[in-house]
């Protein structure tokens, strides 16, 4: 008597993909929601600066940019990218905007935020810090946002500039206001004295990086070595073989990462917050270290 052999193969039902399905898209969520959003990139970059005097060369600028204090981000999470920075022993540090997020149906609540990151950010060992608006501080309030961030000790640049001196030599850190939701001068931020001036740089912190297009045509903007921006969160989401999903006005061009544009470079910054949805997908948050170096 021959005996039929049963099947084992397993029965694919529409229940059992959709489930597969669900399953697949919760651990993705799982993913990019808790394990990769919490990750932290320590990008090192050595930038060559034409005319740094010889004191500054080595010069360590950590960049930690848009924070968006919690709406997504958790004071837990910004106190560990702080003890990051804490590690690096930075010569100055630069925040490059959007400490908090807009919160259109209750606006104290960014308000409070900007209040509760700017007590964290005195977590900063390092003495130097320095930081400018983003669109989200300037849509929350720009001189909410500012007076907590000034409270605390962090100089803020709102189309100013100061002087990082060492060894009898300096060059010039100077900020601009947010270009998309602010009123950017950078006339003001970087007046005719301390244009071209030898062995006296400027590096400018401008948040939304496609802004330098426009900058580099002004005479004021032609006098820039290095610009430090953020705001595209480098994509926050990106797909493999297609890229971002979404990218923000005047963040379009300049994503992430070192860019040349003739006598001017620009870093664009990751940052470590998010917005829209807490997920970040093959885009971790990022701290930047630039040494600077004599060109």
């Amino acid at each position: 008597m021959t005996l039929a052999k049963s099947s084992t193969s397993p029965v694919f039902t529409r229940r059992r993909l959709l489930t597969g399905g669900v399953l697949g898209a919760a651990a993705l969520a799982l993913y990019a929601g808790e394990g990769e959003r919490h990750w932290i990139d320590l990008t090192r970059i050595d930038i060559t600066v034409p005319g740094l005097p010889e004191a500054f060369d080595g010069f360590c600028i950590a960049q930690l940019s848009d924070i968006h204090l919690i709406a997504w981000t958790e004071p837990s999470f910004l106190r560990r990218a702080i003890s990051h920075i804490n590690a690096l022993k930075p010569d100055a540090v630069c925040l490059t905007g959007d400490f908090v997020s807009e919160a259109p149906d209750s606006p104290q609540f960014p308000i409070n935020a900007a209040w509760q990151c700017a007590q964290i950010l005195t977590g900063i060992e390092c003495r130097q810090i320095y930081g400018i608006l983003g669109n989200h501080d300037v849509i929350v309030g720009s001189d909410e946002v500012t007076k907590a961030m000034r409270t605390h000790g962090v100089t803020m640049l709102r189309n100013e500039y100061v002087a990082i001196e060492r060894g009898g030599s300096r060059f010039w850190l100077a900020g601009v206001d947010d270009p998309l939701k602010g009123t950017p001068d950078p006339a003001a931020a970087i007046p005719e004295r301390i244009r071209n001036v030898p062995k006296e740089p400027v590096i400018l912190m401008c948040h939304a990086p496609d802004y330098v297009d426009d900058l580099i045509t002004q005479p004021a903007g032609k006098a820039v070595s290095l610009v430090l921006s953020g705001h595209t969160h480098g994509g926050q989401v990106r797909v493999p073989f297609v890229g971002p999903l979404t990218l923000p006005e005047l963040g379009r061009k300049y994503v992430e990462g070192y860019f040349r544009l003739g006598n001017t470079q620009l870093y664009v910054n990751r940052g470590i917050g998010t917005v829209g949805v807490p997920f970040r997908f093959d885009c971790p948050p990022e701290i930047t270290l630039l040494t600077l170096r004599r060109g």
